[in-house]
């Protein structure tokens, strides 16, 4: 069995705009790689703004989407390709959502219970209501709320807070091995979002299960991730540790991030530049950042930028790192080095070239 959890393997997705003759591609997810290791669970956040491809990566790992090109392997056991070692079943036993949004989640004509035995039932993880009605109970519990409180009522019989808790909830009724969670308290109100970002932290322990957290947010990330993937227009951009990257960042997109996070009584420091969300900036073949970033060189117009090994598990895609040159292979002084030792920085060999849910299963 493989000594990784979740695999995604150079992981590509392509929407086609517009009709077939006058359309045009979107490349909303471009050649990713990450993984998650299987030994002891963990919580990756993927941190971006709006339009970077985060959520887009995520209904791919949640099969709601299919990728262009590449495959995401669970336990070394392939998902997307042309023969699946995994059946939809296995899945979602194995892996399980909390969406944005707590009122899409469940519909206001339906018990909120009944969500929560469909889980249990149509997954096979119960034989029978009463069996179901013991796991759905303690799932509850979990995250301190009584099934007694829960049975019989309505969405709009609790609160957006009390609602997320449901969800993950029932996330944990098959007892799975992953759980993706999407933007999970931006619709909460915010004296509310650190009881679910601590009930995560909490779960990861109790249920033994790793989280993918896609977020904006940098605040929580740092809080609650052991591992960051910042995400820029389809490219994850910069990997590593979060208190490495969030703390000395490398890319200058990272930077940028930082940056516009408001301080109190501190005025930004350096004028930030908007965003360019025109198509051509995703369809751009060199570095996508490169209208925005404040140490642009010549190069980064011209060429896609290497993806760079740095000492300490971290990985950047940019030229800087590596003194904006196209050598394989550059010495520098990392700042976070503990033997204080000039360390390798190495270009990865997968530096390439230019070029509504199903409730049943969940």
């Amino acid at each position: 069995m493989s000594d990784l959890l979740l695999e995604i393997k150079d992981v590509t997705k392509v929407f086609r705009i517009g009709g077939v003759l006058l359309g045009t591609e979107f490349l909303a997810v471009d050649h990713v790689s990450l993984s998650l290791d299987r030994q002891k669970p963990s919580i990756l956040s993927i941190v971006g703004e709006s339009g970077s491809g985060k959520t887009t990566l995520a209904r791919i790992i949640l099969k709601l989407h299919e990728p262009t090109s590449g495959d995401v392997l669970l336990e070394g056991k392939s998902v997307f390709g042309s023969h699946p070692d995994l059946d939809t079943l296995a899945y979602y036993r194995a892996v399980q959502p909390i969406f944005q949004n707590p009122f899409e989640t469940f519909s206001m004509r339906k018990h909120v219970d009944s969500y929560l035995y469909d889980t249990a039932l149509n997954l096979k993880i119960a034989r029978d209501r009463k069996e179901a009605r013991d796991i759905i109970a303690e799932a509850l519990s979990s995250v301190g709320l009584d099934i007694n409180g829960v049975a019989g009522k309505y969405p709009n019989q609790f609160s957006g807070g009390e609602l997320q808790r449901i969800s993950v909830a029932r996330g944990l009724i098959p007892r799975p091995k992953l759980i993706v969670a999407d933007e999970p308290v931006s619709m909460i109100d915010a004296s509310l979002r650190m009881n679910i970002i601590n009930m995560f932290l909490s779960l990861k322990d109790e249920y033994n299960v790793s989280f993918i957290y896609i977020t904006h947010d940098l605040s929580t990330a740092y809080y609650v991730s052991d591992y960051v993937a910042i995400m820029y227009r389809g490219n994850v951009v910069e990997y590593g540790s979060s208190d490495r990257i969030l703390t000395n960042p490398i890319h200058p997109y990272t930077e940028l991030l930082l940056n516009s996070v408001p301080t109190g009584g501190k005025k930004w420091a350096r004028d930030l530049k908007p965003p360019d969300i025109e198509l051509k900036g995703y369809q751009n073949t060199a570095c996508k950042f490169a209208n925005r970033c404040p140490f642009v060189q010549p190069v980064c117009r011209l060429n896609k930028p290497p993806l760079v090994q740095i000492p300490g598990e971290r990985e950047v895609l940019c030229f800087k790192p590596v003194d904006y040159e196209l050598g394989p292979t550059t010495l520098r002084q990392d700042p976070e080095a503990e033997t204080g030792s000039a360390g390798e920085v190495k270009l990865c060999a997968n530096n390439r070239p230019a070029g509504g849910e199903d409730e049943s299963l969940f």
